[in-house]
């Protein structure tokens, strides 16, 4: 072989040689990048973690806080009505020792009458209204029948007496009526 050739040809080892220790190198370089990547994703995926625990954890005690909240509204929701039936339960002990004083029957009778009439003030404040009911028509959703009685002057299935007031709240049965209901045989 010529030298020209022999040269061609060490140059040729060379180069093949430094493609190779080049593609060595990338392979090195590519198994670094892909360590890399896969401690990076695992970082990522541990601090996902933690922020998903984080967050349970800050939903479950807003969970808690507003339950008890709820409780404590439920514990005390009926105050404001309590405070003004106080106001006439303090009427009637008035009253009552105002009677017992003077011994005078007719003064008994009068604070009772405005006592009950501040009361009813108070419902009708708070959205309760009697439900009617002598001479309607009976119904099952407003009205409990106790009683039946066959009356000629009422016609059929409607009530004759009212035995025990029913109540609304806005809208709202509260409590039915007893009733006595006509009922022809």
């Amino acid at each position: 072989m010529s030298k020209k050739k022999e040269f061609e040809n060490e140059k040729v080892e060379e180069v093949l040689k430094d493609e190779k220790v080049e593609e060595e190198k990338e392979e090195v370089e590519k198994d670094e990048t892909l360590e890399d990547k896969m401690a990076k994703v695992e970082a990522d995926l541990e601090d996902w973690k933690n922020a998903y625990a984080r967050k349970n954890a800050e939903f479950q005690n807003f969970t808690k806080r507003k339950q008890n909240e709820l409780e404590e509204f439920r514990k005390y929701a009926s105050e404001k009505v309590i405070l003004k039936v106080l106001e006439s339960v303090d009427n009637l002990e008035r009253g009552i020792a105002a009677s017992v004083e003077t011994k005078d029957f007719d003064s008994l009778v009068k604070g009772v009458e405005m006592t009950l009439s501040q009361m009813h003030g108070i419902m009708n404040a708070e959205g309760v209204e009697p439900i009617k009911a002598v001479g309607e028509e009976y119904d099952p959703y407003l009205h409990q029948a106790v009683m039946t009685e066959n009356c000629e002057e009422t016609d059929n299935d409607h009530i004759i007496m009212e035995l025990q007031k029913g109540y609304k709240m806005k809208e709202r049965v509260i409590r039915p009526s007893m009733v006595k209901v006509c009922k022809k045989q």
